[in-house]
């Protein structure tokens, strides 16, 4: 019941208001981009200040009558508060306004509802839904255009409370059983590929950082991206071959955004293992947002959030075909590792330098050395050619076989293995 949406959108009025006790202060833009995303067309945005909260309205009643004028002139549907709402403000604001108010939270779990594909994602929406819904269960509830479908969740409209929140436990337990299944298909997968030694690289970022076009860029994938938040909902998973490490899955995720709601990254908590489980982030960043900087502190403190603000992590600046003076490049440390790739994942420009720097960053034990192959082991140099690792070959004054290599150790071990040879038997040239 909570996937049907109307064709049309809905006239909307957009609230955003700064407090002082705020660290950072930050304007409307992303939540009126927010409310188009869903599907809304706002029509106005009221701003101001405050230095706190009011326990009732939010807002102060000098601000609540200027809403309401505007609700009345242009006939609004909905209006999208960009904050936090407790229950009783919102039912407060809905007495006086005589239209629904959604609060962030609520629109982007309609943005969510609306992006979900698969089942698994389907469900991790519903209960996210379930679980919003159940706090703004009250005694009271009469107004059934809460049934109508649009923009944000509408409740049954019931008034039996208890028979209610029964129903919503239950489907909750339900949800949860069905998820916990999905979630150990997940793990039965990823402990076959850490059994199998393939490495995870999982895509993260801002949303709208171009995450899916880098994606289907370096796997030629054909996963939907478009210019809008929160256009990836569903993780994607796909195998693509990087030199000198071999077969490795990237994981693209959901975009992260500032004021997440909690509840949405833990319903998301089995997609987003995804990320925390990885070998290594590609932490994507659009090079040409002037918020940029701010995009990855947020980014930080989700990735915290969910234990994976240890993981190695690759800085992917793309958009750089934005920038006046955009030019792929590799960024590196002290150390002389890649830390930062420049790259347009629209444009194709700098993708052979970001496989280039994951080779790098998962390949940390290359063995990149000349060896003495035996003549009576000349299977091993078979082997070592036919997994492409011979850069060059060549022979000593004594007739014996030099070759130059560029592979993992771990597969040059098992090769050696394969020959019945130990490492202590090879001779460096």
């Amino acid at each position: 019941m909570f996937f049907e949406r109307p064709e049309s959108g809905e006239i909307a009025v957009v609230v955003h208001i700064d407090f002082n006790d705020q660290q950072a202060k930050y304007g409307p833009e992303e939540f009126v981009e927010l409310a188009i995303s869903a599907g809304a067309d706002p029509v106005a945005v009221v701003t101001g200040s405050r230095l706190k909260p009011d326990s009732k309205y939010f807002v102060g009643t000098g601000k609540l009558e200027e809403i309401r004028e505007i609700v009345v002139a242009e006939g609004v549907e909905v209006v999208l508060f960009d904050h936090a709402l407790s229950p009783s403000q919102e039912r407060n604001l809905e007495s006086v306004l005589k239209c629904r108010v959604l609060d962030r939270t609520g629109l982007i779990l309609d943005i969510f509802a609306q992006r979900a594909r698969t089942h698994e994602g389907k469900l991790q929406v519903e209960l996210a839904q379930l679980q919003h819904m159940s706090t703004r269960l009250v005694r009271g509830w009469t107004h059934l255009e809460r049934q109508k479908g649009g923009i944000g969740m509408r409740g049954p409209g019931e008034t039996q409370l208890e028979t209610d929140r029964r129903l919503l436990r239950e489907r909750i337990k339900s949800i949860q059983k069905r998820l916990e299944k999905v979630n150990s298909q997940r793990d039965q997968s990823r402990r076959s590929r850490s059994r199998s030694d393939v490495p995870t690289v999982s895509l993260v970022g801002y949303t709208n950082a171009g995450k899916s076009t880098l994606f289907n860029r370096v796997t030629g994938a054909d996963v939907y991206a478009a210019d809008q938040l929160f256009a990836t909902l569903d993780p994607t998973l796909r195998r693509l071959e990087i030199e000198q490490v071999g077969p490795v899955v990237l994981a693209d995720t959901v975009g992260f955004i500032r004021q997440l709601p909690h509840r949405l990254v833990k319903a998301f908590q089995a997609t987003l293992k995804e990320s925390s489980e990885a070998d290594l982030l590609l932490h994507v960043i659009d090079a040409a947002d002037n918020d940029r900087d701010d995009n990855i502190k947020h980014v930080d403190l989700v990735l915290e959030e969910i234990d994976a603000n240890e993981l190695p992590t690759l800085l992917v600046f793309n958009k750089i075909d934005a920038l006046e003076t955009g030019a792929p490049r590799i960024d590196r440390d002290e150390q002389g590792n890649p830390w930062r790739v420049w790259l347009s994942a629209k444009e194709g420009w700098g993708i052979d330098l970001l496989e280039q720097a994951i080779a790098e960053r998962l390949a940390v034990d290359v063995m990149d050395e000349t060896i003495v192959v035996p003549a009576e082991f000349g299977r091993l140099r078979s082997l070592l050619f036919e997994q492409g690792a011979v850069r060059s070959e060549s022979y000593d004054d004594f007739g014996r076989c030099l070759l130059e290599l560029r592979l993992p150790r771990k597969d040059f071990l098992q090769i050696l293995a394969r020959v019945g040879m130990r490492e202590d038997q090879v001779q460096a040239a």
